[in-house]
């Protein structure tokens, strides 16, 4: 009994290797001709692995923070923007714990098919707070500021983000929430990044106490470690990040992000809507302030030179 290896013609019917059959010929040239494609869009990069790789690479490439000299946030800067785990242990759930910061998050079919950031493209929070593409917003004028100017309380701004790609910029913005245009999981007023620098990309920082925010109007914005609050000029909502709302990405277990303005008992801002712009560390430029261990205190400073007074 002898064993062939079965070839299968384009109508389906099996011979062996040595028989041609049909438009055995013109099944040779299709052959050839898919793998000459093949190779020319191998050597131009344009396979879909290729494509999804190199999106993948600048969306977690590191990124270099802005430094503030004077300790104030300026147009032209590259941020971070973190929402702080204000809650204890006992008052959150695990997951709920932790630093979040806003990054751009494309859907998993542009991911696949594309090799820059399509337009509109989603954003999410994650607990990643080292700066690469995904995170890195830069503060932008939409009032005609001059680049180095001072953000200051009440001034309207944008916030560009490129993902890793240098040559292309899309904006933060969004819009009144409609049956169509809404958040997936909790069904408020979505955010999205587009490539439009419009109105409904201006947002402006409100100073986080109530009772104080008309007197801190027109006043420079304090970096990282003040907490803000980040109001969109055309709905007059905060962004937030509800903790409670998670969606499954490419990237992994992350959670929503809306603009909507939740107020307690006294009329005042949750945690939900504070955030802290955070700049780059000076003394190491590939980490951020967050990163930066705090002065030490007067204690520790006595208790410092009394040790060396001993030894």
């Amino acid at each position: 009994m002898f064993n062939f290896n079965l070839r299968t013609s384009r109508s389906g019917r099996e011979y062996s290797p040595g028989v041609l059959i049909a438009n055995w010929n013109e099944d040779v040239y299709l052959e050839e001709d898919l793998l000459k494609d093949f190779i020319y869009r191998r050597e131009r990069g344009e396979l879909l692995i290729q494509r999804s790789n190199k999106l993948k690479e600048n969306l977690y490439k590191k990124e270099q923070l802005s430094i503030s000299k004077d300790g104030f946030l300026h147009f032209g800067d590259t941020v971070l923007l973190v929402s702080p785990d204000e809650k204890s242990a006992m008052e959150s759930s695990p997951c709920e714990r932790g630093n979040l910061s806003l990054a751009v998050t494309p859907d998993e079919m542009s991911i696949h098919a594309l090799d820059a950031l399509p337009s509109p493209c989603g954003v999410s929070a994650i607990r990643l707070t080292d700066p690469i593409g995904r995170n890195a917003f830069q503060i932008l004028s939409t009032e005609g500021a001059s680049m180095g100017d001072p953000l200051r309380f009440g001034q309207n701004f944008g916030l560009g983000a490129t993902g890793g790609f240098h040559d292309r910029m899309l904006f933060l913005a969004s819009d009144h929430k409609t049956f169509e245009n809404k958040a997936k999981k909790s069904l408020l007023q979505a955010v999205s990044l587009t490539d439009e620098l419009s109105y409904l990309a201006s947002w402006q920082v409100t100073y986080l106490d109530p009772q104080l925010r008309l007197e801190y109007e027109g006043f420079p914005v304090p970096a990282n470690n003040t907490k803000i609050l980040i109001t969109h000029c055309h709905t007059n909502q905060a962004l937030a990040v509800p903790r409670t709302f998670w969606m499954r990405t490419y990237f992994g277990k992350e959670y929503e992000v809306v603009c909507n303005t939740y107020l307690d008992s006294h009329k005042a801002e949750e945690d939900k809507n504070y955030w802290i712009m955070v700049t780059g560390n000076p003394s190491d430029g590939s980490t951020t302030m967050f990163d930066r261990p705090p002065p030490p205190s007067e204690v520790t400073r006595e208790k410092s030179s009394e040790v060396q007074t001993a030894t």
